[in-house]
């Protein structure tokens, strides 16, 4: 299919068109950044540098398309101010499905947040209802990007309500790669009384990267939401007592599939769309939450310039 991936030049997007290019997919990059004017690597996906704010440029960009993978935003709430993270981020995911069904486009990958539910930026600290966490979990966002994010979700019913689009939102916890990981998890790994508010999940970017792949070719009807996080806590604690003894949380603990299961379930993104899992943290930190040596010269080795997809 011919994708467009939007937020292309970011963590998750370059994630992204890599793993859709080594499945045979014909790409189009698109973001902020300013193209270069050299000859281009082999291979590499066609790339324009379009501001999704702007309607026609979104429709421009989108025109042709099989599938959107819609992963720009501003990431979180903290660093622009209310207006502008809610503004942008909203503004961009109603271009973005708008263009995707004027042209015809058979399927929208939209990337929200695990911040949905609200608790994570929220002003009124409060607890989730139950843990893990899943997709029948109320949402109750505070916060302007979770705020977008959830309204994104609904411009994704609005969507399959008006045209033939099919749409998946995919909520992905916090997401690491080779860049990130030692600085993001190591302290949970040598210490899990440092606390996060997911309860100590967490993402590979190529493990997401492979699940936006499988929402890609998938053949769901409608409008789906589906939680993408790894299995396992930060460091393999056992969750119950990461909730009561650290988080000291009184929710109820639904089932768990192991007992250093993650804060959130992705058994419905295992039933629909096949989700499975390769890598953990363990793969790239040692038990001291170090990277491993083979990981800090793959790093070196690419001048660490973002994450590249590795199957």
């Amino acid at each position: 299919m011919r994708v467009v991936v939007t937020g292309a030049r970011g963590k998750v997007g370059r994630a992204a068109v890599g793993a859709l290019v080594q499945s045979g997919h014909e790409v189009v990059a698109t973001d902020l950044v300013r193209p270069a004017f050299e000859r281009p690597d082999p291979g590499a996906p066609h790339y324009i540098q379009a501001d999704l704010t702007d309607a026609g440029d979104t429709l421009a960009v989108v025109r042709g398309a099989d599938a959107v993978v819609h992963c720009a935003a501003i990431p979180e709430p903290t660093g622009n101010t209310a207006h502008t993270v809610f503004r942008t981020n909203l503004t961009m995911t109603f271009n973005c499905v708008e263009a995707a069904v004027r042209w015809g486009v058979k399927r929208f990958v939209n990337l929200s947040s695990e911040t949905a539910p609200g608790f994570f930026f929220a002003e009124r600290p409060f607890a989730p209802d139950y843990l893990p966490v899943d997709e029948e979990h109320p949402l109750r966002p505070q916060d302007p990007y979770a705020l977008s994010k959830v309204f994104g979700e609904q411009l994704m019913d609005a969507a399959v309500r008006r045209s033939d689009i099919r749409a998946i939102s995919v909520r992905p916890c916090w997401v690491q790669w080779e860049g990130s990981i030692e600085w993001n998890l190591g302290p949970q790994v040598r210490d899990r009384s440092v606390r996060t508010p997911n309860v100590h999940s967490y993402i590979d970017v190529y493990d997401l990267a492979d699940a936006l792949v499988a929402c890609v070719e998938s053949d769901l009807e409608g409008h789906e939401v589906l939680y993408i996080a790894s299995p396992d806590t930060v460091g393999n604690h056992d969750f119950v007592a990461l909730v009561r003894e650290v988080y000291g949380l009184d929710v109820p603990i639904r089932p768990l599939e192991r007992p250093d299961a993650s804060g959130i379930s992705c058994a419905k993104a295992a039933r629909l769309i096949g989700y499975a899992p390769k890598r953990s943290w363990r793969d790239y930190l040692d038990p001291d939450g170090h990277l491993l040596p083979e990981v800090r010269e793959r790093l070196a080795a690419w001048g660490g310039d973002g994450p590249r997809y590795h199957s």
